[in-house]
């Protein structure tokens, strides 16, 4: 399947984080889609005169920031403004698919199920060593791997430095992409990737784990210990990276990220309280059971999840489904990962 499609994440407000290429987040994040602007997307002849101006005051400022000659060179062979990257940053938000056919048909899929099995007892020893470095699920690691590039299988096809070049040219948001640009220059002169193969999503995000460039500097680990932080051609660094990433974000060791729930008696889900947080043994005392109608077992506080644009399943979502969300904010996205975390390892 790839990187999910902007469209299909668009069913929940933020709850501890943002998108990569939304507004600079407080947390560091790693999806690879900004929000979209209202308005036509219909793009307005580009100018490549005005452009190529521009590239040569980031080339001016690339030198003075210490990035080499070589680099600059390399990094700005053949950088155009890139009119798909314009059109897919404007295009109006879409509606999200609901709940159910965004689990079934994209997320948590029989295909993905299979090969995130297939990858994690083909992985097991480095995911072992993964787990004892950064005290991070195995299988949540797998399951980001699985839904932010299908596994590595799709990781982008732009050059991140000729998308970023657009953004930070095109005017919106303009200094975050500026930003962004010249952390990915930082990485190529530094030696992690060459130039031509920095490839990534059309918002600048990057290799198997899908991170910023602002990310990368921060949260990218060279887990393989051959010096380069590869998270594009090293599985190493890119599951290490995502491990550190979730480390970082503050997920707690053994514990769940939550599970579906039956209610009790007299529940909707119009007045559904979301944002209280209770025991599990408090959940259990007010009637709610798990979904095979047994008492839910003891455990850390919890809170009701309600998916968005879904047709009445209900989840009790612990601290470390907020973390998960850290990584990409919409409700949805968090509950299946969790989903297809329990299922990969099982």
């Amino acid at each position: 399947m790839g990187m999910i499609p902007r469209r299909l994440f668009l069913a929940a407000a933020p709850l501890a984080g943002c998108g990569a290429a939304s507004t600079p987040p407080a947390t560091p994040a790693a999806s690879p889609a900004p929000a979209a602007p209202t308005g036509s997307s219909a793009v307005a002849p580009i100018s490549s005169v005005a452009f190529d101006r521009f590239v040569e005051g980031v080339k001016t400022e690339a030198r003075r920031r210490g990035i080499s000659q070589a680099t600059v060179n390399a990094a700005f062979a053949n950088v155009q403004a890139n009119r798909r990257v314009i059109e897919l940053d404007r295009r109006q938000a879409e509606g999200g698919l609901p709940w159910e056919d965004y689990r079934d048909r994209i997320m948590v899929t029989p295909t993905r199920i299979q090969n995130g099995q297939r990858l994690y007892r083909e992985n097991a020893d480095l995911l072992r060593r993964i787990e004892q470095r950064y005290r991070v699920s195995g299988r949540i690691v797998v399951a980001i791997w699985g839904v932010e590039t299908n596994y590595g299988g799709n990781t982008g096809g732009f050059g991140v430095v000729e998308a970023l070049a657009t953004l930070a040219w095109e005017g919106r948001r303009a200094a975050y992409f500026r930003n962004e640009l010249f952390a990915a220059l930082k990485i190529i002169d530094e030696g992690h990737i060459r130039a031509e193969r920095m490839r990534g999503s059309w918002a600048g995000a990057m290799g198997q784990p899908q991170f910023m460039p602002s990310n990368f500097d921060r949260l990218a680990v060279d887990f393989d210990g051959d010096g380069r932080r590869d998270i594009w051609d090293s599985r190493a660094d890119a599951l290490g990276s995502i491990a550190h990433y979730f480390q970082r974000s503050g997920w707690r060791e053994g514990e769940s990220w939550g599970m579906e729930v039956r209610p009790p008696p007299g529940f909707t889900l119009a007045g559904a309280d979301t944002e209280t947080r209770r025991p599990l043994r408090d959940f259990n005392r007010l009637g709610w059971r798990t979904a095979g109608g047994a008492a839910l077992p003891d455990g850390p506080e919890a809170q009701v999840v309600l998916p968005s644009r879904g047709s009445g399943q209900v989840f009790l979502g612990h601290h470390n489904l907020r973390v998960i969300r850290r990584y990409n904010s919409p409700v949805n996205y968090g509950l299946a990962v969790g989903l297809l975390s329990d299922r990969v390892g099982g």
